[in-house]
């Protein structure tokens, strides 16, 4: 684990040093050649999503030649114990970097976009421990109780925006591995998440298409309001982390986003999702909505908070189950913040793993899903560790309220700490 630790602060810190050297000769320059399309471009976070533009994005712009550079990057060290029956330890690493390029081109503007992960090496035996979780594949059978590693290619995408009509802007974006129009911000680039290391339980109800193939997004925006459509392919990606798991554009997805002030976003989505578990033989028609508010506060930090809520509905059990999350971080001082997240969700895979004894409960309860919820709270300071790296450590303790069946399973108190080393790439200036 030592030298996979250090294989991460090394992915994090030698690029992103050069970056942030870069930056302070060229950051000035770069800003001042972007036209307005160049700078709608920028605004996004995950794949084609916006946040409130209040938020301080965490990034470095340099240049090289015609192209403005956007540097971005984060990493979690993480030591997690999760109690009970279900329970494990384990320490991981879960990070990612991204490099997007942009350039004025025919009277708007041309982004190409990568993101990658380390966490194919980071987070061994293909999962990480975390209670209730559920989604993806590994060693051939469901993961239950742990959350799945990124692939190595989170996003490789191109897109061209131009505006029309004074406050009009039209864009495409297509990406063998990208975000498709569904959903939030995905949990690892979201504002309110950026001190919480762990996945979100709903995230297979709210923005697992963060990692889609074969996606082909159109959008329009006037003013405050913008709407966009996507096709992409639905299966989730398979154990295999390193490849690009390309097939047929069989789902799709539409979005509407308003902001009505740079604090506050908010968005609508639904879309029919073509048998994205490998196990599963249903689509998912998934429906969600979200808010979002950035406060800025002195020194450079801010306070965000989101509310989100989805739905997923399987199309061969002919049956629904719901997740809401809301979660804040907001700072203390320069270098203190707190984070809460507050989960509840509707389990309905939870006994994947032995499918005699989830029939048997079935029978047995007359239910298909059960009530999770999760209450996390947590603390991170920044220290001064690496010199164009944002560090913090933290610690964060989640309990969970659960339905009485499932206590034989889990205990009658199950909980799950988190101990975890931060580092960021620090903003432009």
């Amino acid at each position: 684990m030592h030298s996979r630790f250090v294989f991460t602060v090394l992915f994090m810190a030698v690029p992103l040093a050069q970056a942030q050297h870069e930056h302070h000769q060229h950051g000035a320059a770069a800003s001042g050649t972007m036209n307005e399309a160049s700078q709608f471009l920028l605004r996004q976070s995950s794949g084609t999503a916006f946040q409130p533009s209040a938020w301080p994005m965490p990034m470095v712009m340099t240049k090289a030649g015609q192209w403005n550079l956007m540097w971005m990057g984060q990493a979690f060290v993480v030591a997690t114990q999760q109690s009970g029956p279900r329970g494990g330890d384990k320490i991981y690493s879960a990070n990612w970097g991204m490099l997007g390029a942009v350039r004025n081109l025919g009277g708007g503007s041309l982004m190409l976009r990568g993101m990658v992960s380390l966490d194919p090496l980071t987070v061994t035996s293909r999962r990480y421990p975390l209670l209730f979780q559920t989604g993806e594949a590994a060693y051939g059978a469901p993961i239950v109780d742990g959350q799945h590693p990124h692939d190595l290619l989170m996003e490789l995408g191109i897109q061209y925006a131009r505006p029309f009509a004074g406050k009009g802007m039209w864009n495409v974006y297509y990406a063998p591995v990208g975000d498709a129009a569904l959903g939030p911000v995905a949990f690892p680039h979201r504002a309110s998440a950026m001190e919480l290391p762990q996945a979100t339980l709903a995230h297979h109800w709210q923005d697992s298409t963060h990692i889609a193939n074969n996606v082909l997004t159109a959008g329009v925006s006037w003013d405050k309001v913008r709407l966009e459509a996507s096709g992409f392919r639905g299966k989730e990606p398979n154990e295999n982390r390193w490849n690009i798991d390309m097939g047929a554009m069989d789902s799709w997805s539409a979005r509407l986003t308003v902001s009505p002030t740079a604090r506050w976003s908010a968005q609508v989505s639904g879309g029919r999702i073509k048998r994205p578990e490998q196990f599963h033989p249903d689509d998912v028609v998934r429906l969600t909505a979200s808010v979002h508010h950035v406060a800025p506060r002195p020194g450079g930090n801010y306070w965000a908070t989101s509310l989100i809520w989805a739905r997923n509905y399987k199309t061969v059990g002919k049956y629904g189950t719901q997740a809401i999350v809301a979660e804040s971080v907001a700072p203390l001082s320069r270098r203190n913040f707190i984070t809460g997240r507050f989960e509840w969700s509707q389990r309905d895979e939870l006994f994947e793993y032995d499918h005699d004894l989830a029939h048997e409960i079935i029978h047995r309860t007359g239910k298909r899903a059960f009530n999770v919820a999760g209450y996390t709270a947590g603390y991170t300071r920044d220290i001064s560790l690496l010199r164009n790296l944002q560090s913090g450590i933290g610690v964060n303790f989640t309990v969970y309220q659960i339905a009485r069946d499932l206590k034989p399973f889990y205990g009658n108190r199950p909980y799950g700490v988190n101990v975890f080393l931060r580092l960021r790439l620090k903003s432009s200036e």
